[in-house]
């Protein structure tokens, strides 16, 4: 069965096709075969006259696509990918986890790999904006003008989270897309997505905005743009603009049975994109608000048994111990209604909100408790994440595990109800020679239980030849011997 999946660069999954998934719009080339990690595009909208003589009149894309199509950009890249280090066997073979735990220390591949994608320039002096997962773990990005000029491109910072990459290539009076809002963007309105799908440069697609503020299986940071684009490999990192010709999204997912384009594609708000710009600019990481607190949706019944008038808010599942919501006075059982003077709808909207707090500010909320409203000010504080964790990566002074952490986030912890480190990147050393993974979460080192960097810096530095590390691996958990001497 096939499961949501965010694809990115770097994942080379094949899965059966039964059910619907999520994938990004950039390709990889392995070999001959072509890895398709998703669409993501966005269609314009149409007016429509009533009367007796009623009749719907098409919008003419044409002026947008003489007029912005010049800043589009078409992006290649090559790099390696890490294969099975088990001859012959495929990663997505069902025996292949058997054999790999009882080959542990077998070493991993690296296979040439290469991709392509979209991009925009947003600044005359060659700032592109393109999505992570185009660009995530390449060696070399080369940039394409519509003029045919290439540049090779430097990669100035890249957000997984929000899926959002900045590149910078040597240029002068480059052409540039218009900014626009995503705020005044409606559902029901004409967007254009310019892209190069299947390396097709400047190809135009339109449709219309599905709908706003759109919550997807483990993108909870980014609010997004539902369209009826065609998007299609090689979309991915393109624009999204409106009738005025204002970048209004970047194209990034689609939701699919087949792996192509079926009527639904998501974008990211120019307004996101935009902030985590101008902070991979100006200190080449991007700073999120942190609130530490596990949240759950709310039905008819629940807001009945908690005395609510609609079924809305965000239900308080449980509150970090002495993080910024347990300072606050927030209990579990709390409904969370307003955050920073905005209404939440749905327990969905509350995490892009939190994130795009500057990290040290102090906001309101209003909660529902004991069928009454209480305003409760709370301190926001900074998430952690791999961006700013640090990576361990093998020492020959000190035993480390070439892995690059981050705790876990209030939703994850409540998801998985276990407290840990996800593992979000594996270099080359002990933990990849153990069969350590992205995704695993690290609980305990030799039975001690970390929960921080500093936690697994410290059981780490004594142990100089073998150590055991009890991980969860989706709903298993395991015991790694792991030789680090």
């Amino acid at each position: 069965m096939q499961a949501f999946v965010r694809s990115k660069i770097t994942h080379w999954v094949s899965v059966p096709l039964a059910v619907a998934a999520l994938f990004g719009a950039g390709y990889w080339v392995k070999g001959n075969t072509l890895v398709n990690h998703a669409e993501a595009t966005a269609p314009l909208a149409a007016q429509t006259m009533t009367g007796p003589s009623a009749y719907i009149t098409l919008p003419n894309f044409a002026s947008i696509a003489e007029s912005q199509g010049a800043a589009v950009v078409n992006i290649s890249v090559t790099g390696t990918v890490k294969t099975s280090g088990i001859p012959g066997m495929d990663p997505n073979d069902p025996m292949y986890e058997f054999f790999r735990r009882f080959q542990p220390n077998q070493p991993q591949a690296e296979t040439p790999m290469s991709g392509m994608g979209s991009g925009f320039i947003v600044k005359p002096d060659g700032v592109i904006l393109t999505n992570a997962h185009v660009v995530d773990k390449a060696d070399e990005v080369i940039v394409r003008l519509t003029d045919k000029r290439e540049f090779k491109a430097k990669v100035v910072g890249v957000d997984k989270l929000t899926d959002v990459a900045v590149l910078k290539i040597d240029g002068k009076d480059l052409p540039t897309v218009k900014i626009g809002s995503t705020k005044n963007s409606n559902v029901g309105d004409w967007v254009v997505a310019i892209g190069s799908p299947f390396g097709f440069d400047n190809t135009v697609t339109a449709g219309i905005i599905s709908a706003k503020s759109r919550a997807l299986p483990d993108e909870g940071y980014v609010p997004f743009l539902q369209t009826d684009v065609a998007i299609n490999p090689g979309n991915s990192g393109g624009p999204l603009f409106n009738l005025n010709g204002e970048v209004v999204g970047i194209n990034s997912q689609i939701y699919s049975r087949s792996g192509g384009y079926q009527g639904l594609s998501f974008a990211i708000p120019i307004d996101v994109a935009m902030g985590i710009e101008q902070q991979l600019l100006d200190k080449g990481k991007v700073s999120r608000g942190r609130l530490g607190v596990g949240v759950q949706s709310i039905n008819q019944d629940l807001a009945n048994s908690f005395g609510l008038k609609m079924p809305s808010g965000a239900l308080v599942s449980n509150v970090e111990k002495n993080g910024p919501a347990d300072k606050a006075g927030l209990e579990p059982g709390d409904v969370i209604l307003k955050f920073n003077d905005q209404i939440i709808d749905r327990s969905s909207d509350l995490p892009p909100m939190v994130a795009s707090i500057a990290p040290g500010n102090t906001v309101k909320m209003e909660v529902w408790r004991k069928n009454q409203i209480k305003t409760l000010n709370v301190r926001i504080a900074e998430m952690q994440t791999a961006m700013n964790a640090p990576v361990i990566a093998p020492d020959n002074k000190q035993a480390k595990l070439g892995v690059s952490v981050r705790p876990l986030t209030s939703q994850e912890l409540a998801q998985a109800h276990v407290q840990g480190l996800l593992v979000e990147e594996v270099g080359k050393g002990p933990a990849a020679n153990a069969g350590i993974q992205p995704g695993d979460v690290i609980l305990a080192v030799n039975g001690d239980q970390v929960t921080s960097f500093t936690q697994l810096q410290e059981k780490l530095v004594p142990n100089n030849k073998n150590i055991a590390l009890l991980v969860m691996r989706g709903d298993n958990k395991i015991y790694v011997p792991v030789k680090i001497s």
